[in-house]
């Protein structure tokens, strides 16, 4: 049985246009963007002719989730993170913190293992419910509250995919010096969005495949610096010295791991809802916590040639010259001649895969923004998020180090907030998946007020700015936790905290008040 609803979420774009047909738990089904008179169902038709992904933040009919695959689960973070920026992060532990290898390998194993574990775990939650991730945060922060995490998401994505494509850019300009930096930004965003453009389909199509070439590139950089025997193990370091680098740093691998955490579920919203959730979890964590140990280390290990000759090496002047893709070039370019300018050309080129889930994503949180995004559809969406993220790369192009530490520390803080009043709310008030009914996603007086979100939400920045440190403030707990002036960055830990244990008690108040 179905009826036609006016819900706040699903209305069509202008008056002439009738509301969305839904069914009884909310579901629209996608011959429902096939009529309307108004300027956005005409863009909506013309993208169903072309084969454009329709639906935006709508929830998936259980018979219109047909992607029966395990192994696009899998592939979409293992091609995500089969990339440079993935293997960027590996290299900073060195010139940024100091680290040797050894304590870069332990602080990538564990910090990864912790991030990783909330991206699996909402990955199940679209295959459950058929929702968007940020259309599932209404279930934690209110209608109104989500929307200031859809603001923190969107600029996570446009940030994230600038900063990915400096990396880019620099490889690029590593094979050809007369290349500039724009130009390669320019490249790389155009083959990301002739894939995100079309949606959910291509998304997955392009990430099952790859992942391949890249990993090939990768096992020839390990070859080679295998067989040139520049790896350099470089003493571990002690003290508190050693502790606070040890905590920044773990900040940065933590802010990259759980970076997709915002928009896990966006990927497993056409899965068949009866998949069993362990086997979602699963593929999910075997598809990125491998690929970010692999990656990662591989980068940890080449940057400890830097240190060959006091640093006078070639591969610290390829690093300073041209960040990773000096590294790379470095280190491949004498040894294997051209083909080694090819293999960093496919490097440049896998930053695609990694910017796909942003600017995809980006599209559908700016969805949930107000009630005049959802006039756009979601590919219109894609094109202008695309503008805004070069925009904002091009000037960044040359303070490419700064930018990522900056920001990678930024998505731990935010997101560790995220996680801890989500996890609270889904642990100790819903009591699991049973806690939900799904067909209230729309309906804002059946959601939470948010109150208890947003209160918890600001105490967990509090404790994010006691334990950050960053290069231009350093919290009194971060201070403690290192050498004086950077101390060591506890940031994401003291936000999850704070925010969990101020939502527990937050939230049984709103209950109590509210009763919803």
């Amino acid at each position: 049985m179905t009826e036609t609803l006016n819900r706040d979420v699903e209305k069509r774009a202008g008056a002439i246009d009738p509301p969305l047909f839904e069914d009884e738990t909310g579901a629209v089904p996608a011959s429902s963007f096939e009529y309307g008179n108004s300027v956005y169902a005409k863009l909506q038709r013309l993208g169903g002719k072309i084969k454009v992904e329709q639906r935006g933040i709508e929830r998936v009919p259980d018979d219109e989730r047909t992607d029966g695959s395990y192994w696009n689960i899998g592939s979409m973070w293992l091609a995500a993170n089969m990339v440079v920026p993935s293997f960027t992060i590996g290299v900073l532990g060195k010139p940024l913190f100091g680290l040797s290898f050894v304590d870069s390998a332990l602080v990538i194993i564990f910090f990864n293992f912790i991030g990783v574990l909330t991206v699996c775990f909402f990955s199940v939650f679209g295959a459950v419910f058929g929702l968007r991730q940020m259309v599932l945060s209404r279930f934690w922060f209110g209608w109104w509250g989500v929307k200031l995490i859809a603001l923190f998401n969107v600029l996570a994505c446009i940030g994230w995919a600038a900063a990915n494509i400096i990396v880019g850019a620099q490889l690029i300009n590593a094979v050809n010096p007369n290349v500039p930096g724009y130009a390669g930004i320019l490249i790389i965003a155009f083959c990301t969005l002739l894939v995100v453009f079309f949606g959910y389909q291509v998304v997955h199509a392009y990430e099952y495949w790859s992942w391949i070439p890249t990993f090939i590139v990768f096992l020839v950089v390990l070859g080679v610096l295998a067989h040139s025997g520049d790896f350099t193990n470089l003493p571990m370091g002690a003290g508190t010295a050693e502790l606070g680098a040890v905590l920044s740093y773990g900040s940065t691998v933590f802010g990259f791991g759980t970076g997709y955490t915002s928009f896990a579920a966006d990927y497993t919203v056409y899965q068949p809802s009866n998949r069993p959730r362990r086997k979602v979890f699963m593929v999910t964590w075997l598809g990125i916590f491998p690929t970010l140990l692999f990656t990662e280390l591989l980068g940890a290990a080449l940057v400890t040639a830097t240190d060959l000759n006091g640093g006078d090496n070639a591969y610290q002047k390829g690093y300073d010259d041209a960040g990773v893709g000096g590294l790379l070039g470095a280190l491949l370019f004498p040894r294997v001649g051209g083909f080694g300018k090819f293999c960093v050309v496919i490097l440049a080129l896998s930053i695609v895969a990694n910017n796909c889930p942003n600017i995809y994503s980006v599209s559908l949180t700016l969805m949930v923004m107000g009630r005049w995004t959802r006039h756009i559809p979601r590919f219109i969406w894609t094109i202008v998020a695309t503008g805004v993220y070069i925009a904002i790369a091009i000037p960044g192009y040359s303070h490419f180090e700064a930018v990522l530490e900056n920001f990678m520390n930024f998505i731990g803080y935010w997101l560790a907030i995220y996680e801890g009043v989500a996890l609270t709310e889904h642990f100790v008030f819903r009591r699991g998946f049973s806690g939900y009914n799904a067909g209230d996603y729309d309906n804002r007086h059946r959601l939470p007020p948010g109150i208890a979100a947003l209160l918890a939400f600001c105490c967990g920045v509090v404790g994010m700015v006691t334990g950050m440190s960053q290069s231009w403030y350093v919290g009194p707990i971060a201070a403690s936790a290192g050498p004086a002036p950077t101390g060591g960055d506890v940031g994401f830990e003291l936000g999850f905290a704070f925010a969990a244990f101020s939502y527990a008690i937050l939230r049984t108040l709103e209950l109590k008040i509210f009763k919803r």
